[in-house]
């Protein structure tokens, strides 16, 4: 059947697209039909000039499609014999300047339409841990667990975005893929999990690090792969560094999330997480190849955390607070993560922990500990250090809401910087969330206890105490849930209740806040008092728009509120 009679059959499609010269396609694809191939035709106003394949059922085929010329052309399919789950193009000249551009999504995968949205999304499918993050050529990058095919976790992929301002992100080709094998079923066995980036040092480029994850391999589920990129957005050819874990630890089959950074020595560290029957532990690798290419040795357990019933440790990462990295009196901040825990006297699960002290490059000594965020959806937590400024990021969720068995799309938190001041841990949010404020909705309303009614779902509310720890009742209106912020005699707390159904208590105990910031988002909600002394991070279950708010405190107790309207 030739392209003219395909196109009179309602199973058939096309998609229509202006390329410039030398554009690369970027296309997943699956027969429908076993025994009959998926087909896409490339057509141009001089007929087919080109054609990509595929023969698995299961699982969508990943294919390139270089077009040399540029102009209009049609990509043809039939639904009848292919699935096309995604398709985007790029120049690779200037991709980092300008991204992909995405021709096709299936509603299964497309990401929700939010009007003023400002978190980062993926362009399509699913998203969890912030991976890679750093600067690289002179602007942010963030790689992120993805998949592509779904809004499900499947097996992993790195996703891809740059940024010049840390908010506004241009999505590059997604960067890593699963293993040849694990790609061709959505069985979720493993892929691409998570890891960290650094520039390399004797040339142009980065080095990735990051765990392979096979589920039933034999040694080990879990190793360590190293690759490197020089252009910034494809990966060359992965190795192993780190075939087996320690022997003689007792550790679980757990052995994941390499987060590489430069110690106070010189040398080149690796943070990994694992579990043991100790409890969660965080292990310490370094090299003295200065490409960080390999001749990783174990050095030890960095951290056992022996609270909260933790599974594993996850996402550990390290970095200097408050001077140089080579000071011996520089303090650090080392953020780990604890998979399927448990605080017994709120019901939060998967806390995060922040622990401040002096690292010599073998040992960490704990000087004191916060929780990073009593909302605990800022999960996954990564930060480097930009120049002096340590910067981090999370997954705005956890998996207390999270699963393989549930739709979930979701958003990363806003970047944030980490400070010591006055014996704690801050994490405000960056200094240029500030150009999020597209107008100012109300000066005088919320302060005097009146409503005020927002016009779309991205909002910033900013009020101050007359004295701090002066009790306050923030209720915002949400369709679905019930939902507010609160200061109590007990400390801090973010109102989260659906329905009747029992709900954690997401407080910061003790807390006496006086300056309150608060950004709201379609599905989520972050706090951040006192300049960051104390955070939390709630994802709301939807993307419904919090409508309204009110602010109820004693007489006198509000200075000044002010509430602006965001948008990216």
């Amino acid at each position: 059947m030739n392209d003219a009679m395909a196109a009179e059959r309602t199973s058939a499609r096309v998609l229509h697209v202006d390329l410039p010269v030398n554009s690369i396609l970027h296309i997943w694809l699956k027969a429908m039909v076993p025994g009959v191939q998926g087909t896409l035709s490339f057509v141009s106003p001089n007929g087919k000039f080109g054609e990509v394949l595929a023969t698995n059922t299961e699982e969508y085929s990943f294919r390139i499609f270089h077009v040399f010329g540029g102009g209009h052309f049609e990509l043809h399919y039939d639904l009848e014999t292919t699935s096309l789950s995604v398709a985007y193009w790029f120049t690779p000249s200037d991709v980092i300047e300008t991204g992909i551009t995405v021709i096709h999504t299936n509603p299964g995968n497309a990401p929700p339409d939010l009007p003023g949205g400002y978190h980062f999304r993926p362009p399509f499918g699913w998203m969890n841990d912030p991976n890679g993050f750093g600067r690289f050529g002179g602007r942010p990058h963030l790689f992120y667990q993805h998949y592509s095919h779904g809004l499900r976790w499947n097996n992993m992929h790195w996703g891809h975005a740059v940024s010049s301002d840390y908010l506004r992100w241009r999505h590059l080709p997604i960067f890593l893929f699963p293993s040849e094998e694990l790609g061709s079923r959505p069985d979720k066995r493993g892929g691409a999990f998570s890891g960290s980036a650094i520039a390399q040092p004797n040339g142009p480029g980065i080095r990735v690090f990051f765990t392979d994850q096979e589920k039933d391999r034999q040694p080990e589920e879990q190793i360590q792969l190293t690759a490197t990129s020089a252009d910034l957005f494809s990966a060359g050819q992965a190795e192993v560094i780190l075939p087996r874990r320690p022997q003689g630890e007792g550790l679980t089959p757990d052995f994941r999330d390499p987060y590489v950074f430069r110690g106070p020595d010189g040398l080149w560290k690796m943070l990994l997480g694992s579990q043991s029957a100790e409890g969660g532990v965080i292990l310490l690798y370094d090299t003295e190849d200065r490409a960080a290419a390999g001749g990783w040795t174990y050095r030890g357990r960095l951290l056992v955390e022996r609270r909260f019933s933790t599974t594993a440790i996850e996402c550990p990462c390290l970095l200097p607070l408050d001077g140089p990295a080579t000071s011996p009196f520089t303090r650090w901040v080392l953020i780990y993560g604890l998979m399927t825990s448990e605080d017994p006297a709120t019901g939060r699960k998967n806390l995060t922990m922040a622990e401040v002290g002096w690292f010599d490059g073998q040992t960490f000594v704990k000087e004191f500990e916060q929780e990073l965020d009593f909302g605990t959806d800022n999960y996954a937590f990564q930060a480097f250090m930009d120049g002096d400024t340590p910067v981090g990021i999370g997954w705005l969720a956890n998996w207390a809401d999270a699963g393989p068995t549930i739709d979930f799309p979701t958003a990363m938190t806003l970047p944030r910087t980490l400070q010591l001041e006055d014996g704690a841990l801050l994490t405000p949010p960056i200094g240029a969330a500030e150009s999020l404020r597209s107008q100012i909705l109300d000066r005088t309303r919320l302060a005097s206890g009146a409503p005020v009614t927002f016009i779309n779902g991205a909002v910033e509310i900013l009020f101050e105490l007359a004295e701090p720890g002066l009790s306050f009742d923030l209720e915002l209106d949400h369709p679905g849930t019930r939902l507010g912020v609160v200061c109590d005699d007990d400390g801090l707390w973010i109102r989260h209740a659906v329905g009747d159904a029992p709900s954690p208590r997401y407080i910061a105990l003790g807390a006496r806040p006086r300056r309150i910031r608060i950004f709201l988002d379609y599905g989520s909600i972050e706090v951040f008092a006192d300049h960051g002394r104390w955070a939390g991070t709630k994802r709301i279950d939807g993307f419904a728009p919090i409508r309204s708010a009110r602010l109820t405190a004693g007489p006198g107790a509000v200075t000044h509120a002010t509430v602006w309207a965001l948008k990216p």
